[in-house]
């Protein structure tokens, strides 16, 4: 009797993605605030009041809208980041929209605000943390864990 030669595992081949998987989310608020702090809107005025059970009002301005947006798309971008694949487009990417809003923040007096400040802030913690999960990624791909 003659054994079964062992079954080949067909190679995983990683889905296609669209390039705009790429893009990184963050570059959505920074346009909205290029876009509104063009058209000359103001920040601080507040858009919307909600009462509270306590009897205090909460004002939202745009400058928060903002912030809580990009606090949001922060979180999808990390979780985009640690799903395995990340590409060095999207870290490319991701560190252009970083300088970007260095630069803009350093130039433009429309964008030397606190708002603009932590808008540049989360994106920079979105290209350290794209960077450090390739990095690891990488170290448990080639099993260079506990070398020196």
């Amino acid at each position: 009797m003659t054994e079964a030669p062992p079954e080949e595992k067909p190679a995983k081949r990683r889905a296609r993605r669209s390039w705009t998987s790429a893009v990184p989310l963050l570059v959505i608020p920074l346009l909205a605030y290029v876009a509104f702090a063009g058209a000359g809107a103001d920040f601080d005025i507040p858009r919307f009041s909600i009462a509270l059970p306590s009897g205090g009002v909460w004002q939202l301005g745009l400058d928060t809208i903002l912030l809580a947006l990009a606090l949001i798309l922060l979180f999808f971008q990390l979780l985009k980041a640690t799903r395995g694949g990340a590409s060095i487009t999207e870290n490319a990417l991701s560190t252009m929209v970083f300088a970007t809003c260095l630069i803009l923040f350093l130039v433009w007096d429309r964008a030397a605000t606190s708002t603009f400040f932590l808008l540049t802030l989360m994106s920079m913690v979105d290209v350290i943390a794209a960077f450090a999960v390739t990095l690891n990624a990488a170290r448990r791909e080639y099993g260079t864990r506990g070398q020196t």
